[in-house]
């Protein structure tokens, strides 16, 4: 169901954020192209703005900035964050350096809504984690404007099956009817993709590992089409796939995305 109403299991992508330069624009961007409602948090919070979609939380937007509250120099890039749920951030986080990945940002406390932890895998693609206790994580996926899945492109498939399977419980499997393409399980419950870089055609050299957060469209055409209008840029056009059709695009801030008008429902 795209409404999520109850915890997630640990190791099942839970939320997803967005960090930029400009963080107005951002939610002016999302706004006309998924149909977000969001706007600039309170101080408390660093001005982070958890975007809505229908009332429910979709994804989270945030500028910028260094841990005192100054604009970084050199800007960092724009990524979208691929947060996974856990039970236990700071045993995650052990687990992960156990594991040969490496803690970017130590766990901290969100208020009294959960405490998170932002880390790397042996391969360099980075994600977060997320300790919830009054915000359980996104609340709407798998329609049309929300998250519909997420995907590790890695230098090292191999490898990083091996870490995520004991850093975060994830099971790994080829998914059936390919070749090179990989199913991340939770429970056998299907919460993500894994390929090779070496599987995509175009990709610019030296691109790193990182994880691919895809959201769920109506017409993949159009929403690029409505993309490039506003200053966004294109990085596959829309093709057709096994799992429905879809493009890799980026808004006009630089941050990578997936769309998608998928032939079925997938878990986030």
């Amino acid at each position: 169901m795209p409404d999520v109403t109850g915890p997630y299991a640990p190791g099942t992508p839970c939320w997803f954020d967005l960090m930029v330069p400009d963080q107005q624009a951002a939610l002016d961007f999302y706004r006309d192209l998924f149909g977000w409602q969001g706007e600039v948090g309170p101080p408390e919070t660093g001005g982070y703005a958890v975007c809505t979609l229908n009332g429910r939380a979709v994804a989270g937007i945030m500028a910028a900035r260094n841990p005192d509250g100054s604009t970084p120099d050199p800007m960092p890039p724009t990524v979208w964050t691929t947060y996974f749920a856990t039970a236990d951030v700071d045993a995650t986080e052990k687990a992960v350096t156990v594991g040969g990945g490496q803690v970017m940002m130590p766990g901290m406390d969100v208020l009294q809504i959960g405490r998170m932890a932002i880390v790397s895998d042996p391969t360099s693609a980075v994600f977060g984690l997320w300790q919830a206790r009054d915000f359980a994580g996104a609340q709407v996926v798998n329609e049309p404007g929300a998250v519909i899945w997420n995907e590790l492109v890695t230098s090292a498939p191999s490898a990083a099956a091996t870490f995520y399977g004991k850093a975060l419980g994830i099971s790994v499997a080829p998914m059936e009817g390919t070749e090179s393409y990989f199913s991340l399980s939770v429970n056998d419950r299907p919460v993500g993709g894994l390929q090779g870089l070496e599987n995509i055609e175009g990709l610019p050299p030296g691109t790193p590992s990182h994880w691919l957060t895809y959201f769920a469209v109506d017409d993949a055409d159009s929403t690029v089409d409505a993309l490039v209008r506003a200053g966004g840029n294109v990085l596959k056009p829309p093709f057709d796939m096994m799992a429905g059709r879809m493009a890799v695009v980026q808004d006009p801030q630089g941050g990578t995305f997936a769309i998608i008008k998928a032939e079925s429902s997938e878990a986030a």
